[in-house]
């Protein structure tokens, strides 16, 4: 299985999405499926990444793509999901019935799955992180100076994604309502896969 996932701006996000999601994969019994992060083109931000036009033009680029993922953040907009929804719609016309393309937003930063997993300190409130706004300045960020990994790939996304991934189970715990949702999603198009 081919997956591509699609996040608004690979140069960070890929190192949180790529680890996260062949977790997921392998929770749902794919564990050879082959995880890329789309990184031509550069989206570079929410705007462009959720432009009909240059998700299409991602699709007809990857054709060889049985999964397609969008993986954005939230950033506390009601409508982000309606918006999402859209784009699944317009994509299921021109896809063929072997393939999907699902969009899932963060709660509310893709920084908070990976905060997820993670051992966190006495004074971070599990709530408070998935309430706040802005999670990857005031708890993401802080998190990796305490660790001493701002200067790692990602501004340390990439070493606590991948620690995270080891404790997916974790981070499908804390993240019902997108984790979750993409998760169940994809095993029920896994599921009826003809």
């Amino acid at each position: 299985m081919n997956v591509l996932v699609i996040p608004e701006d690979f140069r960070k996000d890929q190192y949180m999405l790529k680890p996260i999601i062949k977790a997921m994969m392998k929770s749902l019994g794919k564990s050879s499926a082959n995880v890329r992060i789309c990184q031509d083109p550069l989206l570079g931000g929410i705007s462009e990444a959720s432009k009909w036009e240059n998700i299409e033009a991602i699709i007809n680029q990857y054709r060889m793509v049985d999964l397609f993922l969008l993986c954005v953040d939230r950033d506390g907009k009601e409508g982000r999901k309606k918006a999402l929804e859209n784009i699944e719609n317009q994509a299921s016309k021109i896809l063929t019935d072997r393939q999907l393309f699902l969009a899932e937003n963060a709660w509310q930063e893709i920084e908070v799955w990976v905060l997820a997993g993670q051992d966190l300190p006495k004074d971070y409130n599990w709530q408070k992180i998935r309430e706040e706004i802005n999670p990857k300045e005031t708890y993401f960020v802080p998190f990796a100076q305490q660790r001493n990994l701002l200067d790692t790939p990602g501004e340390g996304r990439k070493p606590l994604a991948e620690e995270a991934a080891k404790r997916y189970n974790r981070i499908r715990q804390l993240c019902p309502e997108d984790i979750v949702n993409l998760e169940t999603r994809i095993n029920t198009w896994i599921e009826e896969k003809p």
